[in-house]
């Protein structure tokens, strides 16, 4: 969804609505509001107050900037501001992301925008992209597409087939939750990407996980490196720019890994 709209808020606020699969009692029930009114304001008969937005935004949880979004289709000044990374207002944010990736070392993790733009990496990370086609890695350098384009990271990607289902699905998700225009058509140019028909690479003894995770596994020169991944968020963001932030980390899924990038990094 676009963060300018010419649509009136009620039709925005009907179509979150409607993402989240929630009726008009529902959603007036978790914001202590009555059904009639709130079909008054997704009709246009009523217009809401600038709490209201807010309030309903909040249970909805519509993105910041697509609450500013909202409340400028409703006649009203933003209220969430968004700074650019390097910010100086952003120090003690952009200081924590630092810390947070450095120490995560000798494993690799990194921190992604809203589109999966690069924000920021740790030293782990650039030894993985040996043999990536220069033009993927310069700024802006979007993760996905170097992970899955044809000269990025999918012909040493073991587990393939798995991996890239496993981001698409994600992907799926991202834009289901947030309606982003830019996402669908990323989405579209991953699913376009020629997949290898076969994958030559042999992966190492299946190891269960239960079902509960995917791993990551990454043909290197130092053998085949097995990931488990997790995704960290700002907790109470109140910047478009943080909010949108995630610090993806990459742990070692076996001890091999681990020890081969301890030997490589230390």
């Amino acid at each position: 969804m676009s963060s300018v709209s010419t649509q009136p808020v009620g039709n925005l606020l009907r179509d979150w609505r409607k993402r989240r699969h929630l009726s008009q009692l529902d959603l007036a029930c978790e914001a202590e509001i009555s059904s009639r009114h709130l079909s008054f304001v997704e009709t246009g008969r009523s217009l809401p107050s600038r709490e209201m937005v807010l309030r309903l935004a909040k249970q909805l949880e519509v993105p910041l900037r697509e609450r500013n979004a909202l409340l400028m289709a409703a006649g009203y000044a933003p209220v969430f501001r968004a700074r650019a990374f390097e910010d100086p207002m952003l120090q003690a944010a952009r200081k924590a992301v630092h810390l947070v990736l450095a120490g995560h070392e000798p494993y690799p993790a990194l921190a992604v925008d809203r589109h999966w733009t690069l924000v920021a990496s740790n030293r782990a990370v650039a030894p993985l992209l040996t043999g990536v086609e220069p033009s993927l890695l310069t700024a802006p350098i979007n993760v996905l597409r170097l992970t899955l384009h044809p000269g990025g990271l999918v012909q040493r990607i073991v587990n393939l087939l798995e991996w890239r289902s496993h981001l698409l699905a994600r992907l799926q998700r991202q834009i289901e939750a947030s309606g982003d225009v830019i996402l669908v058509d990323l989405l579209n140019q991953l699913r376009a990407y020629p997949v290898p028909s076969e994958n030559k690479l042999k992966s190492k003894a299946e190891i269960d996980y239960a079902g509960v995770a995917i791993p990551f596994q990454l043909a290197t020169e130092s053998g085949i490196l097995s990931f488990l991944s997790t995704t960290t968020v700002f907790g109470t963001p109140v910047d478009i720019t943080l909010s949108e932030l995630a610090m993806e980390s990459f742990f070692p899924a076996d001890a091999a890994t681990s020890d081969a990038l301890t030997r490589n990094l230390v």
